[in-house]
């Protein structure tokens, strides 16, 4: 662990990882990618990027990273999942395919690619609970969204124009933070903002 400043992990196994890097890296933390046990041990905070879940998921096992990452979260390490990242930390799926584990931690149930595909993707403009200087700009891609969540996750947005109006598509549930949408891609850094302030406030307590 780092002995001054919180060090943020990106799981760099597969999708939008230098996107986040930079995204962190403009809100002042100081980041890194992880993809061994060793470079996992080294950080303070997680984040899961949007990609593929199911790869991740094989990937996460293959190279030994499931089992550690699932540890420090249950442990309390603060962690932030992007659209699949969020099914990564999801406790339950809805449509996942036959033998996909995830890390878990959030109390939700989540559907992939709930939204629709890759042609269906769309952009809005979302108020989110805890972001302060109006709407995020939220860029969905093929993205998860929430169906139920337990009694200690905190809803943070619903979609508010598409289809499926009133879906939940950000959650916060103690130190673990996730968004149906890609903040990374847009430009906006305020999502990342505010998972730097949960991370800053965990590792202050220790």
């Amino acid at each position: 662990m780092s002995e001054s400043t919180p060090l943020v992990g990106v799981l760099a196994l597969q999708g939008d990882v230098s996107e986040h890097v930079d995204a962190l890296e403009a809100v002042g933390a100081r980041a890194t990618t992880v993809r061994r046990p060793a470079e996992l041990a080294a950080v303070d905070a997680l984040v899961v990027p949007g990609g593929e879940s199911t790869t991740m998921d094989k990937l996460a096992r293959r190279w030994g990273l499931h089992e550690a990452v699932t540890e420090r979260i249950a442990a309390g390490m603060p962690a932030y999942g992007s659209c699949a990242g969020m099914i990564m930390l999801a406790d339950r799926l809805v449509d996942g395919i036959e033998g996909q584990q995830t890390f878990g931690g959030l109390d939700v149930l989540v559907r992939r690619n709930a939204f629709g595909r890759q042609v269906e993707s769309f952009e809005e403009d979302l108020a989110v609970a805890g972001v302060d200087g109006g709407p995020v700009r939220a860029a969905f891609i093929r993205a998860p969204w929430v169906e139920a969540t337990g009694p200690d996750v905190e809803v943070l947005a619903r979609v508010g124009t598409a289809a499926a109006a009133g879906t939940v598509v950000a959650v916060r549930q103690g130190r673990l933070l996730a968004t149906s949408f890609h903040p990374e891609i847009t430009g906006d850094t305020r999502v990342h903002r505010l998972f730097l302030q949960m991370v800053t406030e965990a590792f202050a307590v220790g």
